[in-house]
């Protein structure tokens, strides 16, 4: 998991520096597998429209634009990117400023035309690694603006390896919540409220098959424009935390579950035939992915279908067909919770390991899928102008997925195996912190993890938070004191030890030979029995 600490500051504010950060999340079992500055040269880099691009009179491959930096006064500036364009919104460096490298950008002269500044790609000034073109920016941004406004250009990257069971830390929101209960310090959740529904449009959403997906929340948005460039901010977090910008809306999945961990799918409603059906491939049926795939689909499998058939492989990746393009319009949102060992199976048969299926194989919070869609609801509508529906949430109760867990826990037993002598008030701060419920009964505690640690589910597993969140420095060095007991003999276990014991004084050798031998040797021992003979 890669996360910045620009993002992170959105929920939590570690009372450390980064070092100190990194130190206390490897010592509470989240290894810090790696840590990077992310600063970027955005001092005299603002944004700018470009006015006119008329061709190079000396050049074909140049463009001579004039350029609108607002405060900082018109520009003409020499380009030779293929994108350059009358209209588009870009980067421009101003004279005397710096880019990526250190270079500096002077006046200059090329082909007997003044060039003053340097419209910009991403990899120019470190906002990553394309140079094919100048970086695209949103079209409703006012001209002259610092690029530093827009993304921060100071920052640092930490990558995090987690174990396969704290699939809660694979968000911005779980490692802050890790942060909160570490340090005791406030952990910001995300406010998400209902967003209020504009048009009535809804899709019907049936679940066939409810022990793999128990919980499905949806919602239909029309009037989408899905050809709004992606904000440079979401652009820049997507990007620092290893996920490629590809349009608005699937943008907005993305960053809807790196935040929350809630993996999401857009589907272009136009696309799709009648409702929405969770449930089993049935036999013939086909489907082609997002990446051009067509994997053979088994009973075993799980697959969102609408009228014609499969649209999604549920939890794993979606459908070509029904995918969302730029002349997208009516978009529908997913956000659902599959059972992990379903999808876990489909993704390894299949070898599709993708962001989604990381996260459902290792258990998402079942109570966050509403939270997603609103969350996801709320920035299409600032960012596309989208007019969404009423919420649908399909939920089949009573099934493992929301059904709390309790566990028995006493404290002196944990002591004993931790050789500790925590007590109950620091024992119930801890558990205070990690958001655990208590309820104490005669001689225990009963205790109820959140929905968003499926990894606590014995008395054992608490045992291990305590060690974890009092820090395992702090655990003594004690030698063991077990008690011993001498045991009562019992003669009638003896008897094959006398025998050996006669059979050696009488001068026998007792011959410990291999467990396979050779088909003729079977047959001077085991008369009357049938051999099982080796495959291999």
């Amino acid at each position: 998991m890669k996360f910045t600490t620009e993002w992170l500051s959105d929920f939590v504010s570690p009372p450390e520096a980064t070092e100190a950060l990194c130190e206390r999340l490897t010592m509470s079992g989240l290894e810090v597998e790696a840590v990077a500055s992310l600063d970027v040269p955005l001092e005299r880099v603002v944004v700018a429209r470009l006015v006119s691009a008329a061709p190079h009179p000396a050049a074909d491959s140049l463009k001579v634009c004039e350029v609108d930096a607002g405060a900082h006064g018109m520009f003409q500036i020499v380009c030779g990117a293929p994108n350059a364009r009358a209209g588009l919104m870009a980067c421009l460096a101003l004279p005397d400023g710096h880019i990526a490298g250190g270079v500096a950008v002077k006046p200059t002269n090329i082909r007997s035309v003044e060039s003053n500044g340097m419209l910009c790609s991403a990899a120019e000034i470190g906002l990553g690694d394309d140079s094919s073109g100048l970086l695209e920016l949103a079209a409703d941004l006012t001209p002259g603006i610092a690029l530093g406004e827009l993304c921060p250009a100071t920052d640092t990257l930490i990558e995090l390896s987690l174990t396969p069971n704290r699939g809660d830390c694979l968000s911005l929101l779980g490692i802050a919540r890790e942060l909160g209960a570490l340090a005791n310090v406030e952990c910001r959740e995300p406010q998400t409220p209902a967003v209020a529904a504009i048009t009535a449009s809804t899709l019907p959403v049936s679940l066939a098959e409810p022990d793999a997906c128990p919980v499905y929340a949806g919602r239909v948005l029309e009037d989408v424009d899905a050809s709004v460039t992606t904000p440079l901010w979401m652009k820049e977090r997507l990007r620092r935390c290893g996920v490629r910008s590809i349009s608005i809306v699937v943008d907005v999945t993305n960053y809807v579950m790196l935040a929350l961990g809630q993996p999401m799918h857009a589907f272009d409603l136009d696309r799709l035939q009648s409702g929405i059906e969770v449930r089993r491939p049935r036999p013939g049926e086909t489907l082609v992915l997002l990446d051009g795939s067509e994997p053979e689909l088994q009973t075993s499998d799980l697959v969102i279908a609408d009228g014609a058939g499969p649209v999604a492989l549920a939890g794993v990746m979606g459908g070509l067909a029904s995918g969302v393009q730029a002349g997208t319009r009516r978009v529908f949102l997913e956000s659902a919770w599959f059972n992990p060992i379903r999808i876990a199976g489909t993704a390894r048969r299949l070898r599709l390991h993708t962001d989604a299926s990381h996260r459902f194989e290792r258990g998402v919070d079942p109570t966050g899928q509403s939270r997603a869609v609103e969350m996801a609801t709320r920035l299409l509508v600032d960012l596309c102008g989208a007019q969404p529906g009423p919420l649908t949430l399909e939920r089949a109760e009573g099934l493992p997925a929301e059904a709390p867990v309790n566990i028995r826990f006493r404290l002196d037993r944990a002591n004993s195996l931790l050789g500790t002598d925590i007590g109950k008030d620091e024992a119930l701060d801890i558990f205070r912190r990690l958001r655990l419920q208590v309820a104490r009964e005669d001689g225990y505690w009963c205790v109820t993890p959140p929905p968003h640690r499926p990894d606590l589910g014995r008395e054992e597993d608490l045992v291990e938070e305590l060690a974890r969140m009092r820090g395992y420095d702090r655990i003594p060095a004690t030698s063991p004191s077990p008690s011993l007991q001498l045991a009562v003999g019992d003669n009638s276990r003896d008897e094959l030890g006398r025998v050996q014991d006669a059979l050696v004084s009488a001068g026998y050798l007792e011959a410990i030979t291999y467990s396979f031998i050779a088909p003729e040797l079977w047959n001077l021992f085991g008369e009357g029995l049938e051999p099982v003979a080796l495959a291999n």
